[in-house]
């Protein structure tokens, strides 16, 4: 007979101080994920530039002179001095009559208007380097790939609790280095270690409280309580790179956010249900015991019964039996389950980075932009929230991405002088892919047995980042064409929230333990059980 988890800890209530302390302090885990992951927007912006002429011995962006030395071109319907040119003479104010043209092969110059520096500035990332920038963030990404794949496989092994906090201590010492990164090489080495470390801290600490928490807070907690803490996190960046005008000053500010956390050990216990699927009983008894005290609740004298015990015992369940990513291809139900998840989240994550990352090119103060974005991500989580309470699993995740490619899908009939309307279909269809990237999080977890949960979720998230990784390369298109990227996302967006159909029913089912649970595929239809 296996044993009943949820029947187990049914004693303890369902939000007892103890539910309430956990889902607070891991909620708040997720702010700095939200920062993190979208500073370059500000760190890497690149000022209006030209290049710099030594011989009007001026720093000053726009300075007097510049303007017969340095050729103009036409950007966005207005003329300024070229960004990558100049005349190849260098004989004062007469330079006007030589029509010739070079590199700027004595640097730039910057404006200062917005920006005291930016790593663009910092290191000229500009012009023949303009690359650099944009292939930064996709390091970062390449990072997160990484992260998600070794930490699923680190937390099922050796525990969620250890790999949070060591996840989330390197990643604020990794964010406190960028601060004193002497070369775009160093920057780029460090900001890959810092997106391991992001995703697998984020990962981690949402598998966490999924398994501490009880039923009723979990869905909660999964929607919004981690997600709306990133979200904080993501409003609270233009904030500050609205008052910090220096990349590095910036950087440090950002990063002293890390060391808050460090009292969360204290507070937050490894997982029962992970010490159980080990065979530690002792250690999940401990942890029990510790939380009804908490609530005020008497525990029974004998939590785990002694054939529960000797059950636990078969292979799939000891803790004899290390398991690896290739345990979620076992068996035919979880080698379904992971393949579609895959496909899912990798067109999830190129549509809501592909509109992240495109919002930096609208027309506007970068830094209200920036806090528009961020508050469809509340609009989303709630949205969603509401959604799953009373609607099938089933039903939510399909209804975000149909709708969300839809009203992306409308971008093609605006016409070009109507702009507001296309941002506003644009900052739609963003908080339906938000709700959906906030719910497939919750999605996964119940979907993948406690013995792989965060091995399942770990690899997810890592197929995802081949979407985020591509996504700037998707809104680069717009440049060419202003309505190509949102056909693309469109369509992708509909076909997968058709695939999402097949995904079996979790609501009100209790989370699988062994492989041996997950459930099959179901018909595109909602049967009636």
């Amino acid at each position: 007979m296996m044993i009943d988890y949820e029947e187990i800890i049914a004693f303890l209530g369902q939000w007892g101080p103890f539910d309430r302390l956990i889902y607070i302090l891991l909620s708040l885990s997720a702010v700095p994920c939200g920062f993190t992951r979208l500073s370059m927007v500000f760190l890497a912006d690149i000022p209006p530039h030209h290049c710099r002429l030594p011989s009007l011995n001026s720093s000053s962006y726009g300075g007097l002179g510049y303007n017969l030395s340095i050729p103009t071109e036409e950007v966005k319907g207005e003329i300024i001095l070229s960004q990558c040119r100049r005349y190849t003479a260098h004989e004062g104010l007469d330079a006007e009559s030589n029509q010739s043209t070079e590199r700027c092969l004595d640097g730039w110059v910057f404006s200062k208007e917005r920006y005291v520096s930016t790593i663009v500035t910092e290191w000229n990332l500009v012009c023949d380097d303009a690359w650099r920038a944009p292939f930064t963030l996709t390091i970062f990404f390449v990072g997160f790939l990484v992260g998600s794949f070794s930490s699923g496989i680190i937390s099922d092994r050796f525990g969620r609790k250890i790999t949070f906090f060591s996840t989330r201590a390197l990643q604020t010492i990794f964010t406190l280095l960028l601060y004193v990164s002497n070369s775009w090489e160093m920057f780029c080495v460090l900001y890959f270690v810092v997106g391991m470390m992001d995703i697998s801290s984020y990962c981690t600490a949402f598998i966490l409280g999924t398994e501490l928490l009880s039923k009723s807070a979990r869905m909660s907690f999964g929607i919004l309580g981690v997600c709306s803490c990133y979200a904080a996190g993501y409003a609270i960046l233009p904030v500050f790179a609205y008052f910090i005008r220096s990349w590095r000053m910036l950087q440090l500010a950002l990063s002293m956010v890390g060391f808050l956390y460090i009292p969360l050990w204290w507070f937050i216990p490894e997982s029962p249900r992970w010490l159980i699927s080990q065979g530690r009983f002792q250690e999940a008894e401990a942890i029990i015991r510790a939380a009804a005290k908490k609530n005020g609740i008497t525990s029974p004298a004998d939590i785990f019964q002694l054939e529960h015990c000797a059950d636990i015992t078969e292979p799939e369940l000891s803790g004899q039996n290390k398991y690896s990513w290739l345990d979620l291809l076992k068996t035919k139900n979880i080698r379904n389950i992971t393949v579609l998840n895959i496909f899912i989240w990798i067109a999830i994550a190129l549509t809501y980075y592909g509109l992240s990352f495109n919002t930096s090119n609208l027309d506007g103060d970068p830094y209200l932009n920036c806090l528009i974005a961020a508050s469809t991500e509340f609009v989303g989580n709630i949205f969603v929230w509401f959604t799953t309470l009373y609607a099938p699993r089933r039903f939510t995740l399909p209804l975000t991405l149909l709708v969300g490619g839809a009203v992306l899908l409308l971008i093609k009939f605006v016409p070009e002088d109507l702009n507001v309307l296309t941002v506003t279909l644009a900052m739609i269809g963003k908080l339906c892919v938000t709700g959906a990237f906030t719910f497939v999080y919750f999605y996964s977890t119940e979907l993948f047995p406690t013995v792989v949960r965060n091995m399942g979720l770990g690899v997810s998230s890592m197929a995802s980042r081949i979407g985020s990784a591509l996504s700037p390369y998707i809104a680069y298109m717009g440049t060419y064409n202003k309505v190509l990227p949102y056909i693309l996302m469109s369509g992708i967006s509909i076909v997968c929230g058709i695939l999402s159909l097949l995904l079996p029913e979790t609501k009100g089912e209790k989370l699988p333990e062994l492989i041996s649970q997950v459930k099959p595929l179901q018909c595109l239809y909602f049967k009636e059980k």
